[in-house]
């Protein structure tokens, strides 16, 4: 009978163990799955491509261009360039792009820059703060760019305007 009982809570204490084990086992399986789950949506919403191209000739005086990143930019990778009145330049899902600005901040009156460029396929913002404040003006900042189905992409831009 003493052998009995010793068994019984012996198995008592193993089957309870091995619940808890699952039941801990089956959080971490779900907050992976969560966590996978999130990563996905990001993925999903950011399907624009951004390509860099070279300083549009078209472009002869005054202008505005920005690249990803400093370093980005001293290599003349730029992702954006306008002429700092009516027209903006990039290469967006792998196609050169010719758009009109619909509104431009006055940066010398300014510490921010803002612009705002639309078309039937992209509603595109820039958005800037100055850093530095000679000849031409530096700015810091972030490039959104949307699409009418929603998916929308945020980058980093770093970049100058002048003449």
């Amino acid at each position: 009978m003493k052998y009995l009982i010793i068994f019984f809570s012996a198995f008592l204490l193993v089957a309870c163990k091995k619940e808890q084990e699952n039941v801990s086992n089956s959080t971490k399986v779900d907050s992976t799955n969560i966590i996978q789950d999130s990563v996905k949506a990001d993925t999903q919403n950011a399907n624009i491509l951004v390509d860099t191209f070279p300083f549009p000739k078209e472009i002869k005086e005054c202008s505005c261009y920005f690249a990803k990143s400093k370093a980005d930019f001293e290599d003349e990778n730029y992702i954006y360039a306008d002429d700092a009145g009516k027209t903006a330049y990039m290469k967006l899902d792998g196609k050169r792009l010719v758009m009109n600005l619909i509104s431009s901040s006055d940066m010398e009156a300014d510490d921010e820059l803002s612009k705002e460029i639309e078309n039937e396929n992209y509603k595109i913002s820039v958005k800037g703060k100055k850093i530095k404040n000679e000849e031409a003006l530096l700015f810091e900042g972030t490039l959104t760019i949307e699409k009418p189905d929603g998916s929308k992409t945020v980058i980093p831009i770093y970049g100058e305007c002048g003449c």
